[in-house]
């Protein structure tokens, strides 16, 4: 097939590479208003982050939409409102931004400013932990251990800990190490257990001290010696295939 070339007028082509400059400079006029409204917030300048943020926000730029969701939330430079930070989250979260999903799993699993919803959270915390967050991922292991808003599964609890846990979450970590000491959803395994719990323990973890110090009173010297050396090398290899 011959291919067809189609030749522009010089000042189309001109009026294109003005348009595609204009274009440009208008990315770049949002983005240096984006990190002020930045830096502003860093400063506890409120009021400044807000006229930053909030053309943003209305043109469709998600992380601006967060930062007023979270601003709403917590009332920062505006009155506390809680739906009006739902609104914001969710425009973010139909964007596919995974902060907001994620806030908007919380809001839904606590009530606020939405009725309580176990199963809207679950399908936001779904989304957001399909992305990587590990704080959703966590969250929806915890769903399905306790069989909120999603059929009770263990094993996809485990799945799911597991997921954050190898992100550093402690919370999925000492999450993880309770369910290998119960055997639900992974074989029974006091070694894992008290690898996983010690691991969140040393970031400060009291939960995961306690349950460390649990299970080691049904082990043994061996044993207790093969789980340090296992969170050694599972803290070196930055939690990982541990």
């Amino acid at each position: 097939m011959e291919k067809i070339i189609i030749v522009m007028p010089k000042r189309a082509v001109l009026f294109r590479l003005i348009f595609a400059v204009l274009l440009a400079g208008a990315g770049l006029n949002a983005n240096a208003d984006f990190d002020e409204g930045v830096a502003a917030y860093k400063k506890g300048d409120y009021a400044t982050a807000l006229r930053e943020w909030q053309p943003l926000a209305e043109q469709g730029n998600a992380a601006a939409q967060f930062n007023l969701g979270l601003m709403y939330a917590k009332g920062q430079g505006v009155l506390q409102d809680d739906k009006a930070a739902v609104q914001w989250y969710r425009r973010a979260a139909e964007q596919g931004d995974a902060d907001a999903q994620n806030s908007l799993g919380l809001r839904y699993a606590k009530g606020q400013g939405v009725p309580q919803d176990d199963k809207a959270a679950a399908q936001w915390y779904r989304r957001a932990a399909e992305q990587g967050y590990a704080i959703a991922q966590g969250s929806l292991g915890m769903m399905y251990l306790k069989g909120e808003g999603v059929p009770q599964h263990y094993k996809a609890a485990a799945q799911w800990f597991r997921r954050a846990a190898e992100q550093g979450d402690a919370m999925a970590q000492v999450s993880l190490g309770l369910m290998y000491a119960q055997g639900e959803g992974v074989p029974k395994d006091d070694v894992h257990a008290h690898m996983w719990a010690n691991i969140a323990a040393s970031e400060g973890n009291e939960n995961a001290a306690k349950l460390r110090n649990l299970v080691e009173k049904e082990m043994t010297p061996s044993q207790i010696a093969e789980a340090q050396k296992l969170a050694r090398e599972c803290v070196r290899k930055a939690y990982r295939d541990c």
